[in-house]
């Protein structure tokens, strides 16, 4: 398992930015059936932040989630890059961690190292590492060559 970042690798300064990244695609989120808007902030390795926010349909199975059109956002501006950490706000009373599918999407690009933070309007952010969030994944390397065999 490899080695978490230390907290002081991420700053308070940055991790404030995040927070209001996410908060903001809280109003842009479109939840008229759960009534639950969720937005999310990436950080990539480079410094760079992309925002989503949940976008529902009337036949659940064609929403997204925000940390898909976060994914998204990055993918169609920079391409594929490691993600050093996401941040998720929600307005409900507990803070919402990434669904099993949004797990799997942010390991496709996250970092060794990435943190996962996530708060509600009110609250303080909980933080754990990605590898914590999704332990024993299944990645690129399964597909690797003889990975099956």
């Amino acid at each position: 398992m490899n080695t978490p970042l230390i907290a002081s690798e991420i700053s308070e300064a940055v991790l404030a930015q995040l927070r209001k990244a996410a908060e903001e695609m809280l109003q842009r989120a479109y939840a008229p059936y759960s009534h639950f808007p969720v937005g999310a902030a990436l950080l990539t390795g480079s410094g760079r932040i992309f925002q989503g926010c949940n976008i529902e349909n009337a036949a659940y199975p064609s929403g997204l989630c925000a940390e898909a059109v976060a994914i998204g956002q990055m993918i169609a501006t920079l391409g594929s890059r490691p993600i050093r950490a996401a941040y998720i706000a929600c307005k409900g009373h507990s803070p919402a961690w990434p669904c099993g599918s949004c797990r799997q999407r942010l390991n496709e690009f996250a970092s060794p190292t990435m943190w996962v933070y996530t708060a509600t309007l009110a609250g303080s952010p909980q933080r754990m590492a990605f590898s914590d969030l999704l332990p024993n994944s299944f990645g690129a390397m399964n597909l690797q060559k003889g990975g099956c065999q």
